[in-house]
């Protein structure tokens, strides 16, 4: 099974839970004038929950199968002709907020506008004002940009890699 099956699957058993979970409590009680729906009610019932409950296994079993998959498959992302090599989880991480985070602080690295020029000092003599960095601004321009394509740079990759990446067992 690939991946994307696997998430679709999932999908699907919470629907078929969600489904279960409105029978249970549509058939759980009644009045004793009411009909029951199934000749045994409670046996009925009870094999809503155990249909739940074993839709509920399977949806952990497949979930774990994607967390190991996730953790021991290598995706190789391509930011700007640069490739990098990260597990799918941590290209989750990064997709998720790990890289607007790291875009924040490139983002923050400013003139905080501050203006170069001329000032006056009390004892009336100019001085020349120039504006440090302590940043190289080609360095925050080429990450800024790298970062602000990363979600959509590794959403391509990770589409990839869902469609043909097959589940850990």
């Amino acid at each position: 099974m690939k991946l994307i099956q696997a998430l679709k699957k999932i999908k699907d058993l919470r629907r078929k839970v969600d489904d279960l979970q409105i029978m249970i409590r549509d058939h759980s009680a009644d009045l004793s004038h009411e009909t029951p729906v199934y000749p045994d009610q409670r046996q009925a019932v009870d094999a809503f929950v155990q249909a739940r409950q074993d839709i509920l296994k399977e949806i952990l079993r497949l979930r774990i199968a994607i967390q190991r998959t996730n953790l021991c498959t290598p995706v190789t992302v391509t930011f700007m002709e640069r490739e990098v090599t990260k597990s799918i989880a941590e290209w989750i991480h990064m997709r998720k907020d790990l890289a607007a985070l790291e875009l924040a602080s490139y983002t923050a690295m400013t003139d905080r506008g501050l203006k170069e020029g001329v000032i006056r000092q009390s004892n009336g003599t100019e001085q020349e004002v120039k504006i440090r960095r302590y940043y190289d601004p080609k360095t925050r321009d080429s990450m800024k940009s790298m970062l602000q394509s990363a979600p959509s740079e590794i959403d391509a990759a990770l589409e990839v890699a869902n469609a043909i990446t097959d589940l850990i067992e």
